[in-house]
């Protein structure tokens, strides 16, 4: 479907002052080509300056019958015959062409002119390209300034060279007596042209095409398009380092053979489409020929698209009313490519029936964008980046294109999200007004400027009519030669005809969609309107190599102006569309930059419907409140949110409410309304919270704790995990974002700080909040040095993620070596009045029963460290960290470093320095030290820690210890007493013949001698 718009793209007309009847036209760089019918002489006029004034006229060596023009090396490429044959010739330099009697050269490819040409510096230049089959077409590329030639069974690309001066004389050494000769006439010229390049063209690789006759060829970026009468192919040349090329098949040889031999019959191919891989199925052989001798490179084929046409021999047309035209490869760059510049973003490829055209995406994988449907015959189009420009024979005019939509997409990563969004390139085109002519014959675009070229028809119309007919009688498929104009025509004109600038289009388009909005605001035409406007302003934007769009200029300025406004226009369109596309709303309010408020009042219910909001519209403003923003509004507005959610969404209040933007809430006011939906929907946690806070608000502790003593705390906790807000705002960018308690957690820190850190532990788990922000919140409630730690103790209680336990192992050892450390400072400072600090929510024996990563304390550690000795907060600390250290978990190197602060002159200090000598496996020095600091406890931890495979040091080391130390202090009973206990255990552990070994020389055998007796009893009962 085509929509048509009256909105009309033409700014002014101009005609082109030309003295002769104009047979060929093209344009490129800013001038104007004009070939006279029947000349041998090329006209060039400047399409910059106003009634297009003449630039330079001059001849060419044959009657031109094709032209192109590259805007890369500014040349001119003719396909002229003379004397029955054809020539394929560059003109290069022609603007120094402004005097008739300037010089001009002639060479041949590859032939570099010497003498004069190079002392003399610039002169037009005319490069023969000899061929060895009759061109039929030329195509020049707009990104590298190649040549690519179709002749009968080939395609052949030349690679455009440059030659610098200062090379050609190097390379081109002349005589020394013609130096001298002409050095002063040279001193000039040399300095001010020694910059100067010359143009060449090598002959790179050529393309045999056995099964197809070219018509039209087009090159852009290393794709290569040749269209035949009814077909059109697509291949992409990559240079490459490997040999690869595409061999030609039997097949295409007998195929051809075939066709040879049905030359009397009318054969109708299919139709077929082949897009992608899928177009190397056609039944056309290519293979590469490589002919460059610079290039040592290969060259790989692929096959990019095929298109056959079935032709339509109905309603009276005749085999050439249905033939292919228009072939065109558009290029297409972005502001950011990530490729280099000579790479364009996206390729387009364009080709037209008389009743139809076909645009495709060539990059990024093959798609068909658009298919216009005619209204009338077309003779011919040309594809730009804002519109397709077609011409019938008494009609120019506009369709709309899909280019912008597939670069915008290339450009921003960020389309088709939730940030930013454009519309579809599947969009339907539309038609804009056309303008009327008489007998148009061929059009051709540079910038704004559309060329055309009209000639009244010297044919009467019941002779057209007839020839019609019988031409449509006809069953071969031959297109025949074009008609030179008859000299007795009616009159000709060439005529340049501007559009308007983007903007102003654009501004026609919003003044025409007022008749949408006045009777429809709903309807379909209008968002296709604004549609088409931002692909408008999309490809403006995107045209990086225009000057005047720089981004410090003010028509930049007034484009992303426009862009932004046109954005609000489409987001209005989704906000009150249908539930399909409601989801749009919200990127292109965001593109367009208005707040909230602005928003809500483009979206007031119209008075015929007070209470409908367009489902594009909530999306908007849910997604809005969800996310954390810094933006609070303000009384008035939240207070309307909050009535615009009741009357149309009320199951989403809760989120609403617990947004931080709704921070100026009227909370009685809104607790109304929340007590009138637990009427109707029925009691739920987070209304109850919701509720709650609404009455905290309000300063109303009563009914703000009969609230919360409604459900159980676990219900409560259930509760913040489906609505996390309740307890905190902000922590959805990350462990980075901004993140604050809100007023009901400050509170519950207050009055029930165990809820609190049930519920950041829940909303950890369920991965809500991060351990950083969770720790960040603490802060923020000024609780780091008590609730923060119960929640580092209750997250390694419910945490199964092991990372996260060692980080909390490592935080919490931390910590009371800290607390053990501040502690025993303040008992030798003995400050005077010290705030009491609140008791931990676990105690060193809860956490040991209830948290598999903190274990019992060893038997020993009560007699080293009584708990009289120190105070309630320090015998805290250091409980849970010996349990921390008896525990599993801990990994005893990390805290090595950190239990260097503690002194071991105490007790308790010593105790933990030899929890983690022992936990390393150091027994020997370990068994020394406790012997040297409290001998009473070396039974104890020798009965816990030498067991199993450690149960020999009981004879290897503590034995032998005890009986020096004995010796030496012979009425120290605790060491004596530890002595009996040892040959107890050695005794029962050890045969008699051993046991006596290990008597010592000098001891008193009545003291060992009860211990071997009952060695000896219990190996003969053994």
């Amino acid at each position: 479907m085509v929509h048509v718009y009256n909105c009309h793209p033409f700014a002014s007309q101009q005609i082109v002052q030309v003295e002769q009847e104009p047979r060929l036209v093209c344009c490129g760089g800013g001038a104007l080509f004009v070939v006279a019918t029947g000349g041998c002489k090329v006209e060039a006029y400047n399409l910059e300056l106003e009634g297009c004034p003449l630039i330079c006229r001059f001849a060419t060596m044959g009657t031109v019958r094709n032209m192109q023009h590259s805007k890369i090396g500014d040349y001119l490429v003719t396909i002229e015959e003379k004397n029955s044959g054809t020539y394929l010739r560059a003109y290069t330099n022609w603007r120094y062409q402004a005097e008739e009697k300037a010089r001009v050269g002639v060479r041949l490819l590859g032939h570099l002119l010497r003498g004069a040409s190079l002392r003399g510096g610039v002169q037009m230049e005319i490069i023969e390209i000899p061929m060895s089959e009759r061109p039929v077409a030329v195509a020049c590329c707009s990104v590298t300034g190649d040549l690519l030639v179709g002749c009968h069974k080939t395609l052949v690309l030349f690679t455009l060279k440059r030659q610098n001066q200062q090379n050609l004389q190097s390379l081109q050494s002349l005589a020394s007596n013609t130096q001298q000769s002409s050095s002063q006439s040279q001193g000039q010229t040399s300095s001010s042209n020694q910059n100067l390049s010359f143009l060449d063209f090598e002959r790179s690789v050529i393309l045999h095409l056995p099964g197809t006759k070219p018509k039209q060829v087009a090159l852009c970026g290393g794709y290569v398009a040749v269209q035949s009468e009814l077909e059109v192919l697509v291949l992409k040349l990559d240079a490459s380092s490997e040999p690869k090329t595409l061999e030609e098949s039997s097949d295409s040889h007998k195929n051809a053979d075939y066709l040879e031999d049905q030359a009397d019959f009318l054969l109708l191919p299919r139709h077929q489409e082949l897009l992608g891989e899928r177009a190397k199925d056609c039944d056309i052989a290519v293979s590469v020929e490589k002919t460059g001798l610079e290039d040592r490179g290969q060259y790989s084929l692929s096959y990019v698209l095929f298109r056959r046409f079935t032709p339509d021999y109905f309603q009276g047309c005749s085999v050439e009313e249905t033939q292919l035209h228009s072939l065109q490869l558009h290029p297409m760059f972005t502001s950011n490519q990530s490729v280099s510049l000579d790479e364009p973003a996206c390729v387009f490829c364009f080709f037209s029936l008389p009743t139809a055209g076909y645009l495709y995406s060539l990059k990024g994988g093959v798609e068909l964008l658009s298919a216009y449907q005619y209204p009338e015959k077309v003779l011919e189009a040309v594809l730009t980046d804002h519109l397709l420009h077609v011409i019938t024979k008494s009609a120019l005019q506009c369709f709309t294109v899909r280019c912008a939509a597939i670069a915008a997409r290339i450009e921003d990563p960020y389309i088709d999200t939730t940030m930013r969004a454009c519309p579809p390139s599947t969009l339907e085109v539309c038609a804009l007004r056309m303008q009327l002519f008489i007998g148009l014959r061929s059009v051709c675009v540079f910038g704004r400027h559309v060329v055309l070229l009209s000639t009244a028809d010297t044919e009467m119309p019941e002779d057209t009519e007839r020839n019609t007919q019988r031409r449509g009688l006809s069953r071969k498929w031959t297109i025949s030669s074009p008609k030179e104009s008859s000299s007795a025509g009616h009159g000709w004109n060439l005529y340049v005809v501007d559009t308007v600038s983007p903007i102003t289009l654009y501004q026609e388009m919003v003044e025409y969609s007022q008749r949408y909005a006045e009777t429809n605001p709903q309807a379909q035409s209008l968002q296709h309107l604004f549609s088409e406007a931002h692909l408008l302003l999309r490809a403006s934007l995107l045209q990086i190599s225009d000057p005047e769009l720089d981004p410090t200029t003010p028509e930049r300025q007034k484009l992303e102006e426009a862009l932004r406004e046109n954005c609000a226009q489409l987001g209005d369109c989704f906000s009150r569309g249908s539930q399909k596309d409601c989801h749009l709303a919200l990127p292109y309010y965001r593109m367009s930059g208005l707040s909230i408020t602005e928003v809500m009042a483009r979206n007031r219910p119209l008075p015929s419907s007070p209470h409908s909001y367009g489902p594009g519209f909530l999306f908007y403003l849910r997604h809005y409140l969800l996310e954390e923003t810094e933006q609070s509004l303000s009384q008035e507005a939240a207070d309307e949110v909050i009535d615009i959610f009741s009357q149309s969404e009320p199951s989403q209040l809760v989120s609403v409410c617990t947004s931080p933007s709704m921070i100026n809430i009227s909370p009685a006011r809104t607790l109304r309304i929340l007590q009138r939906l637990e009427d109707s929907a029925g009691v739920s946690v987070p209304l109850t919270i919701t509720m709650a806070t609404m009455t905290l608000r309000s300063g109303d502790l009563p009914q703000y704790t009969q609230l919360m003593d409604r459900h159980a705390e676990m219900l409560l906790v259930y509760g913040f995990i489906e609505e996390p807000r309740l307890l905190l705002h902000g922590g959805g960018g990350g462990q980075h974002t901004h993140i604050r308690p809100t007023a009901l957690a400050q509170q519950l820190a207050h009055l029930q700080p165990g809820l609190l850190v049930a519920g950041m532990v829940a909303l950890h788990e369920n991965s809500k909040v991060q351990l950083e922000q969770a720790d960040h919140i603490f802060k923020e409630l000024g609780c780091e040095s008590c609730l923060q730690v119960d929640f580092w103790e209750a997250m390694l209680m419910a945490s199964s993620q092991e990372a996260v336990i060692q980080e909390l192992l490592f935080r919490l050892a931390s910590f009371y070596i800290d607390r053990l450390t501040q502690t025993d400072s303040e008992t030798h400072t003995n400050p005077p009045h010290k705030r009491p600090t609140r008791r931990s929510l676990k105690s060193a024996d809860d956490l040991s029963y209830s948290c598999s990563h903190y274990g019992s304390l060893y038997p020993w550690l009560t007699v080293l460290c009584p708990s009289h000795t120190t105070s309630s907060q320090h015998q805290e600390a250091l409980c849970k960290l010996q349990s921390l250290l008896c525990g599993p978990s801990l990994s005893v190197g990390s805290v090595v470093p950190l239990l260097e602060r503690l002194s071991e002159e105490t007790l308790w200090g010593f105790s933990l320095h030899l929890l983690c000598a022992t936990r390393r496996g150091q027994y020997d020095s370990s068994i020394e030290k406790l012997l040297d600091r409290c001998p009473q406890a070396i039974i104890a931890y020798a009965n816990h820690q030498l067991q199993d495979r450690n149960m020999v040091l009981w004879w290897q080391k503590l034995l032998p210890e005890l009986c020096n130390r004995t010796r030496a202090a012979a009425d120290n009973s605790i060491l004596l007493a530890a002595l009996k206990e040892t040959l107890v255990v050695v005794a029962m552990e050890m045969s008699p013949a051993e046991f006596l070994e290990l008597i010592p020389d000098d001891g008193t055998a009545s003291y060992f001698l009860p211990h071997l007796l009952t060695c000896s009893q219990r190996h003969l009962l053994a």
